[in-house]
């Protein structure tokens, strides 16, 4: 039979998530519970798209509406993740999805559809042509860890591991918890000193909510100081630290290389044996850090589908246009920064 496309619905959410885990090429960002949880933070509409062949998913495309006055309109998969492009079980479900995707780009009166590869697609799969790659300015960095702290310590390249070593003869320690409030506050000066707006505090709570089955926030003290925090997702035999930041202190103790080498002791601990340190942009500050502790990059493929004469948007702060409202921002007291920053950043998934 013929394959069709439908909107997820609340009651096939686990179904969904079920064809996601058992997908090779699944990933947490492909999870149901984003739609809700970017709905609930940003105000932005899903459309999630199921492709069936005779009643069974046959494949899924995670679509969100991101719409604002200041960053314009697209249709993402999926934003404010790395990942999320469409996953199916042959072309002919894929090309379902692609078709079904486009089709929302009249009605959205979206100015682009893009999507978002951890891996190339096959030729086949997609025509390189009608979807075209945007500036390939992101990659990301996952690598194996082991069953052991020596082989994961040496792994890390001298210079780092020693910074580490220095963290733990410092007396730093970590603990894991459920204090996203107190992630927030740590990530939201370490953000703004990157001059960059904060996400509301709101998102952190629901993601630790919608995602408790798979959620933790690893905290660092220097003495009885929080100075960095991160919240990571596990995912199958998978860690991916996503959000995390450290204060002004942090840089003075070592507690940034320190959090990620504890996340990955602790992962590796309970049996993880990949981490997956995200996106960064090409030659920036993340990507050198990242760089540094023994990641190498790897490009990610994200795919543009454009109206009649549409351009390929550049929503990133390696924007020239954007260098002057990132000086300015820098400036602005925490607290105001704080307030005025949720607004702005519903438009940067």
């Amino acid at each position: 039979m013929a394959v069709t496309c439908r909107l997820l619905e609340a009651k096939a959410a686990g179904a969904w998530d079920r064809f996601v885990t058992d997908h090779p090429d699944g990933t947490f960002f492909h999870r149901a519970a984003w739609a809700d949880v970017i709905t609930a933070a940003f105000g932005h509409r899903s459309h999630y798209l199921i492709a069936e062949r005779d009643g069974a998913i046959v494949g899924v495309l995670p679509l969100v509406h991101m719409r604002t006055r200041l960053f314009g309109s697209a249709l993402i998969s999926t934003p404010f993740c790395v990942y999320g492009g469409p996953l199916a079980t042959d072309v002919e479900s894929h090309a379902a999805l692609l078709d079904a995707a486009a089709a929302l780009l009249g009605p959205t009166r979206a100015d682009s559809l893009e999507l978002r590869f951890l891996s190339a697609p096959p030729a086949e799969w997609l025509d390189l042509a009608e979807w075209p790659a945007g500036n390939e300015i992101y990659v990301t960095f996952r690598k194996p860890i082991g069953g052991g702290d020596d082989a994961n310590l040496k792994a890390i390249p001298n210079r780092q591991r020693a910074v580490i070593r220095k963290a733990i003869d410092r007396g730093l320690a970590s603990s894991v918890g459920r204090d996203v409030d107190g992630l927030w506050r740590i990530y939201a000066e370490s953000v703004h000193a990157l001059g960059t707006p904060v996400f509301p505090r709101r998102y952190f709570r629901l993601l630790a909510e919608a995602f408790r089955d798979c959620a933790e926030v690893l905290v660092v003290r220097d003495g009885e100081t929080p100075v960095a925090a991160v919240l990571s997702f596990f995912w199958r035999d998978e860690v991916a630290p996503y959000y995390g930041g450290g204060t002004e202190a942090a840089r003075h103790c070592f507690a940034n290389p320190f959090m990620y080498w504890e996340v990955m002791r602790r992962a590796a601990a309970r049996g993880v044996r990949l981490f997956d340190f995200g996106r960064s942009k090409v030659e920036t500050g993340a990507y050198a850090f990242k760089k540094n502790l023994g990641f190498a990059p790897t490009p990610l493929h994200y795919r543009f589908r454009l109206p009649a004469g549409g351009t390929i948007p550049e929503r990133n702060p390696l924007n020239p246009k954007f260098h002057l409202a990132i000086a300015a921002w820098k400036r602005l007291p925490l607290p105001l920064a704080n307030l005025l920053g949720p607004a702005l950043v519903r438009g940067l998934g």
